[in-house]
């Protein structure tokens, strides 16, 4: 692969700027200063930086981010603040973009990558990975909510949803968890209003069996290995025991 065809895949520049910092000597591979953009690079050999910095050899590259309120889970809404502004120069490539989406509103675990196949697979309905929320409601949990969620509910427009499952946090009253398998627009927030309350707050917590890291500060993200994103993909968090794990952060 050319030196400029690799830093291209991995970075925001366009061939035509990498060029020209390539001629000025800002890539080294190996540690040896290379001025010809048409070098031949080995993205598993060899160690590539660019400006002083490491540019991994990865093909694809995994980001999760622990989203704040008030960005846009997209990279073109005008007026908006994009939750790519979160992701730190060093993470940023042309085709990164969030899988799915969490509203404006919400906070919790939003995948970014580069990747348009695992994109797809995550969202796909056949394959939808399962979506785990905790959310607070503006009025108590009530006891038919449940049954309602297992038996797929009908919307306010008419859309069935597909079976859920829903429980309390315990020693709560407004507090629950949920889990989908399918991501339809606003969909946490238009059952529980069809079953006649509000969703307050709203944080997804895990994702497939990938749950949220605890160290993870809000509005900060980190770089998924490649067992995390088959965890992600092929497993599902045991629903017990995050609603335990919930349990014991609201005592």
């Amino acid at each position: 692969m050319r030196l400029d065809q690799f830093l291209s895949a991995r970075t925001m520049y366009s061939r035509r700027e990498l060029r020209q910092m390539i001629q000025k000597g800002k890539a080294t591979v190996d540690g040896a200063v290379v001025r010809k953009a048409d070098q031949h690079v080995q993205p598993d050999e060899n160690t590539v930086c660019l400006n002083g910095r490491h540019i991994p050899g990865d093909q694809y590259l995994y980001v999760l981010l622990h989203k704040p309120k008030g960005y846009v889970s997209s990279a073109d809404e005008p007026g908006q603040k994009s939750v790519l502004e979160l992701v730190p120069p060093e993470l940023c490539r042309k085709d990164l973009r969030p899988v799915g989406r969490l509203d404006k509103d919400s906070t919790g675990m939003l995948l970014l990558t580069d990747d348009g196949q695992l994109a797809h697979q995550v969202i796909a309905a056949r394959s939808h990975v399962a979506k785990y929320y905790h959310i607070v409601l503006a009025r108590p949990w009530e006891d038919g909510y449940a049954e309602k969620m297992a038996e797929g509910m009908v919307l306010a427009d008419g859309a069935q949803c597909l079976p859920a499952k829903a429980a309390p946090v315990e020693g709560t009253d407004r507090e629950a968890l949920i889990c989908l398998h399918e991501g339809k627009y606003h969909q946490v927030r238009r059952m529980f209003a069809a079953a006649g309350n509000h969703v307050a707050e709203l944080a997804r917590i895990a994702m497939g069996g990938l749950e949220m890291p605890q160290d993870l500060e809000i509005s900060t993200c980190c770089v998924l290995s490649e067992k995390d994103v088959q965890k992600m993909l092929n497993c599902e968090t045991n629903f017990a025991s995050l609603l335990q794990t919930l349990k014991k952060h609201s005592s």
